[in-house]
Order: structure tokens, then C-alpha cells, then sequence
């Protein structure tokens, strides 16, 4: 009877996410604790820890990030990577993703990617190459970014999660980056030989004959930007320096006293705090009004994840903090002997919910209660890429749209996508990358 009550409570955690994804944004928020309440409820578990570390750090991160985006931060920062994918056009397919990157890496969401587009598409075309090349492969980096950010809402659950483990920011830092950028240039060079060139390609010449095909209009990126622009993304920037230096050097962050015993505070209230005074900092030297904040595309992407972040993550850490012992010894001899299993579910999970934040909390405490450490759940993080193995995201959705010429697609079968190929690389360089860091690092 125990078993199947496990079993039971399992498939009450799965249907949550199917219906969450089914629902799509706060869906799966929603759906999470929907979920809980059948656990809570229904099975009489105790609730699990509320995930208000992640939450928060997220809350804080997307209205400095607004704050910014109101200042015309994000153009400015765009507008940076558009001027040299410009000047380098025949090197477009390794530079327009690695734009995408690194911004990404900063702003701390992949929302900068979209204005990007018109820039790679009209340097790709105007170069007669083949869009798919680096639409597809900055679409994937875009995303990637996030695993590198220590700004980004995944990045603060699987910090939140590590960090009672000794496994700080900074050290999540030094696996993801050199697993992101090996990962980013073994894909782009992969994706620089897919395909027909575009002169050849048949659907682009059937479009070319029925007239669906125009030359894409050169975008000026001439024009000049208000002061504000270029000094809102440089606070914001200077703030994701500070965070990371603060990462790296627990030493920076002064030690406090908490319930008699003394303790550095810690990179998740670190990062809460930076961020808050940010935001300020803009606010005060930008003159950004209030009421402009919660209209920017950040400000509402960012209140969606965090939603979807606070049901599932709470979800999972009760099925998770209830079935501890059982999950261990079902589960913890073959994911012993083949870790790998654990990149697995990552991927699955992150393409079911088709996010990077919901497979961490999902996945990574079944992680830990397993016994693998935090250095090679870490090394095995690059695995929630897994989210563009289906073409359900709003940038996959984009970037096809974006390509008149028809090279960047979605095939009849789902899953022969643009997408795969670039990000099923990634996942396969950045896992092992990752792995080999974490037992330097770990």
C-alpha cells in the first residue's frame, strides 16, 4: 500500500505539470498548487519548504531588470550587439550567437534576444547564407545565456537549492561558463555546415517565385539613444559584476549574527539586496517613472516565472521532503551507477514544462536526496536545454516566423525543427564540459 501511495503521489506531481504545460505560462504555477492541495489534502503530507530564496531573488532581478528596460537600457545593449554582427557579417554565424550570450548573460532573461532578430536575419540574407545557420543557433545561446547568468531565474533555484550544500554561485559560475561557451561553439560550427545554401534550398526558391520573398530592409542602428539608455544598462551591468564578485569572494560579504551564531550573509540575499539598489540607482540617475515599470516586456515575463517558479518548486520539494527515504533506496543504486540518468530526466522534465527553472526544482532535490553532489548535479545542469527539444517555445516560434526565405522551420513531424540539431548539441558538449569542470571545481 506504501508503494502505491507513492506511485499515486507521483502521478499527482506529473499530471501537474502536464496540465501546467497544457495551460502554458502561470499555468504551471497554478497547476502546481493545484497539485499541492491534492498532496496536502488528499494524501496528508506535510507541505514542503516554501521556495522563497528562488522566488524572491527573481522578484528582485526582473524589476531592476524593467527598471532598466523603462530607461531604454535593453536598445542600448542591443544596439551594441547589432553594430558587430553588422561590421563582421561573414562571421555572423559565430558572432550573432555569441551576442545573444553574452546580453543574455547580463539582462539575465532572454527577452533581449528578439530584438536581435531583424539584425541576424538582414546580415544572413544580405550575405546570400543561409538564415536557419545563425537564426536557430542564437535562438538555442539565447536560452543558454541563462545557465551562465547569476542573474537568472534558474540560476537563482539551482543556487538557492546548492548553496545549503557548500556549492556557492560561484562556483555554479565557473562549470557553467566554460561548459556554455564549449557547448555554443561546437553547435555553432555544426550548424555551420547544416543544410543546402540558401541559393539551393527548394522551399526558399518556391517562395522566391511566388513573390513571398523581399529583401530585408537594412535596420539603422545609426540613430542615437538617449544618455539614459547607455547609463541604466551600465548600472545594471556594474550590479551583475558586483554580484558575481561577491559570488566569487565569500570574504566581500560581511559576516552577521543570526540566532546567536555568526554567518556570512549569503549569495541569494546578496543578490536580492544588489539588485534592489540597482533598480534605485536607475530610478535616481535616469529620472525612469514609476508607472512606466510593470509596461515593459520584461516586467510580466519575469512575474509569470516567478508564479510558475513558486507552484512547482513548492510541489516538488513536498512530494521530494515526504518520499525522501523511499526515492533514495528505489532510485539511488541506479542513478549511482549511471549518473547520467539524472542529465536525463533533466532534459525531459525542462521539455515537458519548457523551462530551465521548473526541471531545476523539480529534479535537482531528487538529485541531492540520491546522493550525487552538488558538483556533478551542476556539471549535468547543462541538460535543461532539453527545453528546446520541442518547438513550443516564444523564441523558436519567433525566429521561424522572422525567416521569409522558409530555411528556419518546423517540420510536419514536431520534432525535426530547426532547433534540434544545435541544441542536442549543446546539451551532449555542455554536459561533458561540465562534468570535467566539476571535478576541478567540486
Amino acid at each position: 500500500m506504501h508503494t502505491l501511495a507513492i506511485i499515486a503521489q507521483g502521478l499527482v506531481v506529473v499530471g501537474a505539470i502536464v496540465m501546467g504545460t497544457r495551460t502554458g505560462g502561470i499555468g504551471l504555477g497554478v497547476w502546481g498548487l493545484v497539485g499541492l492541495l491534492v498532496l496536502v489534502f488528499g494524501f496528508r503530507m506535510a507541505p514542503g519548504p516554501v521556495p522563497t530564496d528562488a522566488v524572491f531573488i527573481v522578484l528582485t532581478v526582473i524589476t531592476a531588470a524593467s527598471v532598466m528596460q523603462a530607461a531604454g537600457g535593453i536598445d542600448w545593449m542591443v544596439r551594441q550587439a547589432g553594430k558587430a554582427i553588422q561590421r563582421n557579417p561573414k562571421r555572423i554565424v559565430y558572432l550573432a550567437p555569441f551576442s545573444s550570450f553574452i546580453f543574455t548573460v547580463g539582462a539575465g532573461t532572454g527577452n533581449i534576444f528578439y530584438p536581435l532578430l531583424p539584425v541576424i536575419y538582414e546580415a544572413a540574407y544580405s550575405q546570400k547564407l543561409r538564415p536557419e545557420r545563425p537564426l536557430a543557433i542564437s535562438a538555442v545561446a539565447s536560452q543558454v545565456g541563462i545557465l551562465a547568468s547569476p542573474v537568472s531565474a534558474a540560476t537563482a533555484s539551482l543556487t538557492a537549492l546548492l548553496q545549503p550544500h557548500g556549492f556557492t554561485l560561484g562556483k555554479i559560475l565557473l562549470i557553467m561558463w566554460p561548459a556554455s561557451v564549449a557547448g555554443l561553439l561546437v553547435a555553432a560550427f555544426v550548424m555551420s555546415k547544416v543544410g543546402k545554401p540558401l541559393e539551393e534550398d527548394a522551399e526558399y526558391q518556391r517562395r522566391l517565385a511566388d513573390g513571398r520573398v523581399q529583401p530585408p530592409p537594412k535596420v539603422d542602428l545609426s540613430q542615437p539613444l538617449p544618455a539614459a539608455s547607455r547609463n541604466s544598462a551600465l548600472i545594471f551591468l556594474a550590479g551583475v559584476a558586483v554580484i558575481v564578485a561577491f559570488g566569487l569572494f565569500e570574504r566581500l560579504r560581511p559576516i552577521v549574527t543570526v540566532a546567536g551564531k555568526s554567518e556570512r550573509v549569503s549569495v541569494t540575499v546578496t543578490i536580492e539586496l544588489v539588485m534592489g539598489l540597482v533598480a534605485a540607482v536607475i530610478f535616481l540617475a535616469c529620472k525612469v517613472k514609476a508607472g512606466d515599470v510593470p509596461k515593459q516586456s520584461t516586467f510580466p515575463a519575469g512575474i509569470t516565472g516567478a508564479i510558475a517558479l513558486f507552484g512547482l518548486a513548492w510541489l516538488a520539494g513536498t512530494f521530494v521532503a515526504g518520499n525522501s527515504e523511499d526515492i533514495t533506496s528505489a532510485l539511488g543504486g541506479v542513478v549511482g551507477r549511471f549518473a547520467l540518468l539524472f542529465a536525463l530526466a533533466l532534459a525531459l522534465v525542462a521539455m515537458l514544462t519548457t523551462s530551465q527553472s521548473s526541471a531545476t526544482n523539480a529534479i535537482v532535490p531528487i538529485g541531492l536526496n540520491l546522493g550525487l553532489s552538488a558538483a556533478s548535479i551542476t556539471g549535468m545542469w547543462p541538460a535543461v536545454m532539453g527545453m528546446y527539444l520541442l518547438p513550443a517555445n516564444g523564441s523558436q516560434i519567433a525566429t521561424v516566423n522572422f525567416d521569409q526565405t522558409g530555411t528556419t522551420r518546423i517540420g510536419k513531424y514536431v520534432l525535426n525543427h530547426s532547433f534540434l540539431v544545435p541544441t542536442v548539441v549543446f546539451i551532449l558538449v555542455g554536459t561533458a564540459v561540465g562534468l570535467l569542470m566539476s571535478t576541478i571545481v567540486g
